[in-house]
């Protein structure tokens, strides 16, 4: 199964019991630069404590979204960011890195991980629309369950 997640607005510990209640055995970070100012959520650390839960982790930067397409973002500009996204999402390297998660899901549960909250708006939908449109696998999108709770 392909799932994905926001960190937005969300603790280290409550992220990782959501992904592992979640049943996740692999996260694939989608980040163009898998940097957060948030603790916990950069590569290393959140590598780290992923793989003490039992959760693999994978980077894949050939899906990013490039600083351009973030901006556009942040501004609500979502012809620009999908015009953006769209050639990154063309590519050969974006297209194979997508062929290894389709691969990946077919043995087990993996989630996109990515900041925004709302997948709506961020790439890791696209990325889902693409695998959709390639295999017929319908994503589930998840959220940190303490910061759902309380919202």
């Amino acid at each position: 199964m392909i799932n994905t997640i926001g960190y937005e607005g969300a603790d280290l510990s409550d992220f990782i019991s959501s992904v592992s209640e979640a049943g996740i055995n692999t996260l694939v970070d989608v980040r163009d630069r898998a940097q957060s100012r948030k603790k916990g959520f950069s590569k290393t650390a959140l590598s780290e404590a992923l793989n003490a839960a039992g959760i693999d982790y994978i980077h894949l930067r050939e899906l990013g979204d490039p600083k351009e397409g973030r901006e556009a973002a942040r501004r609500g500009q979502w012809a620009k960011f999908n015009k953006i996204y769209s050639k990154v999402l063309a590519t050969e390297v974006a297209q194979n890195a997508v062929a290894h998660i389709i691969k990946l899901s077919e043995s087990q549960s993996v989630c996109l991980l990515c900041y925004e909250r709302d997948h709506k708006t961020c790439h890791r939908k696209r990325i889902t629309d693409e695998i959709e449109i390639q295999v017929g696998k319908k994503a589930r999108h998840l959220g940190v369950r303490k910061f759902e709770r309380a919202a």
